[in-house]
């Protein structure tokens, strides 16, 4: 975003000391042309910074999966052993 603020306020600046030369339609097309490939350039960013947010937030879902799934067994195999020693407890 300040890549494109930064090079808007640098073609109004390139715009208005050109615009008393005779090369100021080559020169407004150089920074249109600049312009264009800062955005892109910015865009490209955003996208791989959008990219890697995404795979931290699926790898921290898979995360939490994970310990939810180890809990519950847990919780599983400490009732089975409640079970088993309320049978043996019951059968002495």
């Amino acid at each position: 975003m300040r890549k494109i603020i930064l090079a808007a306020a640098i073609a109004t600046s390139a715009l208005g000391l050109t615009a008393c030369g005779g090369n100021a339609e080559t020169e407004t097309d150089e920074t249109v042309q600049a312009m264009g490939e800062q955005a892109e350039e910015a865009g490209e960013d955003i996208a791989n910074t959008t990219e890697a947010a995404v795979e931290d937030v699926e790898a921290a879902a898979d995360e939490a999966a994970d310990t939810a799934v180890k809990t519950a067994d847990e919780i599983g195999n400490d009732a089975l052993d409640v079970v088993n020693d309320a049978e043996e407890a019951g059968a002495e």
